[in-house]
């Protein structure tokens, strides 16, 4: 396990990502190296797990502001992990995956996780998506301090802005953070079509085309708990939250 710092100079003291923990869980020393080496560069203090039951006691040692985690990993996976962690205590997590494949994202969303990225991935778009994460984090934290009135009804659909907690049919749903705030932003637009790039950059802050398969993702997640009829597909533009007709 390692642990890494910036020097408290000047820019190191100025960048976004000062003394913000990131535990970063992953097997392959190339790639964990790699990872270090930006965040440290980010401002970020930084420590690493190669192994499931390492990253969990770490975590609870540690209580990193976000856990950076692959899938596939010694002692139990990456999921095992997830759920560990955030049974203990919430925190962001970003995924990582060799596959491609939409099973595995779909999990790893249903665990816990707030976004994912597969391998191959380029150092400066994890980067700014650790950003990210943690700037929604923060925007959530301020939301729930200065809490918007009333609750959003919309047919059997509830919303509570104040406790960020949704309800379908008087049932409490458990949502992530992000599927959160993907659920307010259709929400604050009934009806109408947001195009995955509109979600992507009001939701994750990231204006790059190559994350809408992350929208999708979390779109097929959010679809699972609330229920798939509430989400409608327009096929090439986006999606849209359905509502009762008055």
């Amino acid at each position: 396990m390692e642990q890494t710092q910036t020097s408290h100079n000047g820019s190191a003291t100025a960048s976004p990502g000062a003394q913000r923990r990131v535990l970063v869980v992953e097997d392959d020393a190339t790639i964990v190296d790699a990872i270090a080496t930006r965040l440290r560069a980010e401002g970020f203090l930084v420590q690493t797990a190669g192994d499931g039951p390492a990253a969990v006691d770490t975590a609870e040692a540690w209580q990193p502001d976000l856990l950076i985690l692959d899938i596939m990993l010694p002692g139990f996976d990456g999921l095992e992990v997830c759920r560990r962690v955030q049974a203990a205590r919430p925190v962001p997590v970003m995924m990582l995956t060799a596959r491609d494949d939409e099973t595995d994202m779909l999990v790893g969303l249903g665990v816990g996780a707030d976004d994912y990225m597969t391998k191959p991935f380029s150092m400066r778009e994890l980067a700014a998506r650790v950003h990210v994460l943690l700037r929604r984090v923060e925007r959530a934290a301020l939301a729930a301090a200065t809490p918007r009135s009333g609750i959003l009804r919309l047919g059997e659909l509830e919303i509570d802005h104040a406790q960020r907690r949704v309800r379908v049919r008087s049932e409490d749903v458990h949502l992530t953070p992000t599927e959160f705030d993907l659920l307010v932003c259709l929400a604050n637009t009934p009806r109408a079509v947001l195009s995955r790039e509109q979600l992507l950059a009001e939701v994750w802050d990231w204006a790059d085309a190559s994350g809408t398969r992350t929208v999708d993702s979390h779109i097929k997640a959010l679809r699972r708990k609330i229920g798939a009829e509430r989400i409608r597909t327009v096929h090439g533009v986006g999606y849209a939250l359905e509502t009762p007709t008055p």
